[in-house]
């Protein structure tokens, strides 16, 4: 989808259970793209929160997603919510090599659209003394219509080590 990307912002951490990233959403770009890792001594998931025009974290049930885990050595899974409180599990790992995503949001900035979500990430997953490779194939919508200027990235479970990158999308 990318073809033409515009530098935005980033931000990281080495340990925290969650990351702000204010104002890199305005008019200028209807779609974004989201380059993000994390990496968590133990079984963790990461999320992602919006953030609306007047700074607060958005975390009411107004989230819907579905994905599907493609596990390498085990039977394929799903998750899905209609009334989530973020993009719940967008990536997942179990291990310190950490977890990356490439995803997108869709019209953040203009408060008379719902704001749109979908993601590709790839971990890691411990059965036992198996590890496997894990994808995840992830769409969501923040199904209320309002401003958007920015996203928390949250380890579910535990403090992670998190980087993310914003681009606008020409």
């Amino acid at each position: 989808m990318a073809t033409n990307l515009q530098f935005i912002k980033s931000a990281s951490t080495s340990s925290a259970s969650t990351l702000d990233v204010t104002d890199c959403f305005s008019a200028d770009y209807d779609v974004y793209m989201i380059s993000s890792w994390f990496s968590s001594s133990s079984e963790n998931g990461l999320g992602i929160r919006l953030i609306d025009s007047v700074g607060s974290v958005i975390t009411g049930a107004e989230y819907d997603y579905a994905a599907q885990g493609l596990l390498s050595a085990l039977a394929f899974g799903e998750n899905k919510s209609t009334t989530a409180t973020g993009f719940d599990y967008f990536q997942y790992n179990e291990s310190s090599w950490g977890s990356s995503a490439i995803s997108y949001i869709y019209n953040p900035y203009d408060s008379s659209s719902y704001t749109f979500f979908s993601s590709q990430s790839s971990g890691m997953y411990i059965n036992g003394a198996t590890t496997t490779s894990v994808g995840y194939k992830y769409i969501g919508v923040h199904h209320t219509a309002e401003q958007i200027t920015g996203l928390q990235l949250r380890g579910i479970s535990v403090a992670s080590a998190m980087e993310v990158s914003v681009y606008g999308v020409k």
